[in-house]
């Protein structure tokens, strides 16, 4: 096989191989939809047995089917009916096995001496098989009411046999038994079986069961009454009668106490209470022609049954025990939404309130010279915007030392072309950003360092803007406000809000509680001090920013958030390369915060960093985020199998919540609010692709992975303002454009090979 033909094999050999976060999606999707489809399933809401259809044609129901009795016999091609002897009572109860009530109806039979026949449904039996198997034990005998409690007229034929079958196994893995009798969810007497039920009746027939309707509806469900119940279920005269009760389904305290009043009535009239089998069997037994063989009261089930209901109930425990879990992490998430909410409107408010009071400043102005870092890797399409708003920008001294990190595309050519005086180029081999910053501010010739990514332009004020800070000598670094120059697509346009509201809004929040973890690479500055003091820019993690900004916290310096110092960044324009920088992003902060852990058990500075800094950003910027597809798949079974208007009304309120919140942090940033009436669609789209950039950014983190770095590809962003002319040339000593040998910096050395971004 020739080398193209192999390589071009391993080419079509990976497409068909899903992409991790692909994959992932896929799984996780594929998970919840079957969790779903078996809870629409087996959580079919039941109601009483009161919800009788009207009755239709009758012509093909024989006579002495609708003028028997109340056991119907097709099993072997057969059509026939059976009541009990006289002065008998089969009491049946429907519904169940119900946690609260089948247990007291219990109890009571015990007391009275007397059994009873329980048409079970099969999904409760899953829920509760050690009820179930307490029927049994007690003596009482078990009949099928299918597994859901559906209206069998409205199923196809094969979901009809599946929910009787169904409801076997169950019954079988439960109690080791199996049953002959059957009674469809809404049936009622034989008169009202008509040509669509006795059809239905004789699928069962064919199946071996005995089809159970009722002489007397108690109906219980509608609680008139203790006597009123009695009267429902008292037969007339001398007669027997299969009495119908429930023991799920609601309140059935009326129920209980009716029963205990019922039962020594009707004893003292000379009745007796059997379950419907033991009265068959009582009936056949003053037949002339009966049979040899007494019909079987709760027959042993075979093995193949209980195996397969032992799937069938895990099955049934799995779903609802994902759905509790996920009802939990729902009220878990609605909990920290709320809880951020509140602080963010509490504490950012008080903090741009703060910001507004006549004469409040940071302290004495700062008018000393800044050095800008520019790291540039491939940045030809937005290095010339961003180095000419960095040089013509409004403070007094500016020094730009542009870093080329080995670029490939001619960046460093371009800034030497545009001739500006007080820019420099420093070309450097491939190693890195963090080791491009380092490098820069080693050639940096002031204090005050400012790192600004390759891709960001300045607005003229803004460099004097973010270093007012430095007027206060506890600040150590400043994060400036980061805005989205690229807002023509609705992904970029998404990320606009995000920025606003996720970031920035964020960041005050963060400043009053003294805990900033990011600044953002795009516009932040530093003092020299500072930076020496956390060993300058570490390549440990893909989120040498957050790294750095934690280092700075621990080491005791503040950290603060200047709103109106402006840098338009380009956004990724698609969603694969939003996916790329949030994957990274998120990966990053996951190792910064992982290297910082020991900060929990520090005291100083560090120790309240790490017990408040690290807690509130797992909380909110990685808990919350990564739990809240919860809020999605809670709608979406809530759509289906859940009160329609009542799922839409939470949800509506989830979105206001967002709303208000985004609205907030839109007037405090001066944004317009237009760009908020594509926040709704953002819910079904965005935050999904979000839920995925978390979930693998936590496995390849579990999972020990290794995250390479993710260029994103630029088309270049124009400025936003025109900048001012540049200043006039400063004073600056000949220096070579192409870095030196550096010892002194950064202070402790990571010594790591460059990599290849």
């Amino acid at each position: 096989m020739t080398a193209p033909s192999r390589r071009a094999r391993i080419r079509n050999r990976r497409r068909l191989v899903p992409r991790p976060r692909v994959l992932l999606g896929v799984v996780l999707i594929g998970f919840f939809t079957a969790v779903l489809v078996v809870q629409a399933y087996v959580n079919a809401e039941f109601t009483g047995d009161h919800l009788e259809s009207e009755v239709g044609d009758q012509a093909s129901v024989p006579a002495a089917i609708r003028n028997g009795g109340p056991v119907i016999n097709t099993t072997g091609g057969q059509e026939s009916t059976s009541r009990l002897p006289e002065r008998t009572i089969a009491l049946t109860f429907d519904d169940g096995p119900d946690p609260v009530w089948t247990p007291k109806i219990l109890e009571m039979l015990r007391e009275q001496d007397a059994h009873a026949t329980f048409f079970v449904v099969g999904s409760q039996v899953a829920r509760h098989p050690e009820l179930t198997k307490q029927i049994v034990d007690g003596g009482h005998e078990l009949g099928l009411h299918t597994f859901t409690h559906p209206n069998m007229q409205r199923l196809a034929p094969w979901r009809r046999e599946l929910e009787l079958s169904q409801n076997q196994v169950a019954i079988a893995r439960a109690t080791g038994v199996r049953t002959n009798l059957a009674r469809f969810p809404y049936s009622s007497k034989n008169a009202a079986i008509d040509d669509v039920n006795w059809k239905l009746v004789k699928e069962a027939g064919a199946l071996g069961y005995l089809v159970v309707v009722n002489d007397k509806d108690s109906e219980d469900w509608q609680r008139p009454g203790i006597e009123k119940i009695i009267s429902n279920a008292t037969p007339d005269g001398d007669q027997s009668a299969i009495v119908l009760f429930h023991d799920a389904g609601g309140d059935r305290s009326q129920t209980v106490d009716a029963l205990r009043e019922f039962i020594p009535r009707m004893k003292a009239r000379g009745y007796r209470f059997t379950t419907v089998t033991e009265g068959l069997n009582l009936g056949l037994a003053e037949r002339e022609d009966a049979p040899a063989a007494a019909l079987p009261v709760n027959p042993e089930a075979p093995d193949r049954d209980e195996w397969r209901g032992m799937a069938l109930i895990w099955t049934v425990n799995l779903a609802d025990g994902m759905v509790t879990v996920i009802a939990g992490l729902f009220l878990v998430v609605g909990l920290l939404t709320i809880a951020r909410t509140l602080l963010m409107l509490l504490l950012a408010t008080r903090n741009a309130r703060q910001r507004r009071k006549p004469g409040w400043r940071w302290g004495p102005p700062v008018d000393e010279p800044v050095s800008v870092i520019v790291p540039a890797y491939n940045e030809k399409e937005g290095i010339e915007a961003a180095v000419r708003s960095l040089a013509g920008g409004s403070h007094p001294t500016i020094e730009v030392v542009v870093v080329d990190d080995g670029s490939t595309d001619g960046t460093a050519d371009l800034v030497d072309r545009m001739g500006l005086p007080n820019v420099r180029v420093v070309r450097v081999p491939n190693g890195g950003k963090p080791n491009a910053l380092n490098t820069g501010v080693a050639m940096a010739r002031h204090d005050l360092i400012v790192m600004v990514d390759g891709d960001t332009v300045f607005e003229p004020d803004s460099l004097h803007r973010l270093v007012q800070p430095f007027g206060d000598p506890s600040v150590g670094a400043v994060a400036g406000n980061v805005k989205v120059g690229n807002r023509e697509t609705m992904v970029a346009t998404w990320q606009h809000i995000e920025y606003v509201i996720g970031f920035n809004l964020d960041r005050r929040l963060y400043e009053v509680l003294n805990c900033m973890p990011t600044v953002p690479g795009a516009i932040g500055a530093f003092r020299r001090e500072a930076l020496a003091q956390v060993g300058g820019v570490s390549d440990e993690t893909l989120a040498e920013d957050t790294d750095v900004t934690m280092g700075l916290c621990r080491a005791g310096w503040r950290v603060v958030y200047v709103e109106d110092a402006l840098a338009w960044t380009e956004a990724p324009t698609t969603l694969e390369q939003l996916y790329r920088q949030r994957y990274r992003w998120s990966y990053g902060t996951m190792q910064a915060m992982w290297k910082h852990r020991r900060s929990l058990f520090d005291s100083g500075p560090s120790g309240r960093f790490g017990r408040v800094g690290l807690p509130f950003l797992a909380l909110f910027g990685v808990a919350l985020p990564m739990l809240a597809p919860v809020v999605d798949i809670m709608l979406l079974y809530g759509l289906v199998f859940w009160e329609l208007q009542e799922t839409v009304a939470a949800w509506l309120g989830m979105l206001a919540l967002q709303m208000f919140t985004a609205a907030v942090a839109f007037r405090l940033d001066r944004e317009s609010f237009k760009p908020l009436l594509r926040l709704p669609l953002q819910q079904f789209a965005y935050r999904q692709l979000m839920y995925l950039v978390l979930l693998q950014s936590a496995t390849t983190a579990l999972t020990g992975g290794r995250l390479r770095w993710h260029k994103l590809n630029r088309a270049g962003l124009a400025p936003r303002t025109p900048a001012p002319p540049p200043p006039a040339p400063m004073p600056m000593p000949p220096g070579q454009r192409v870095a030196p040998e550096v010892d002194t910096w950064p202070p402790t050395a990571h010594g790591r090979p460059p990599v290849r971004r």
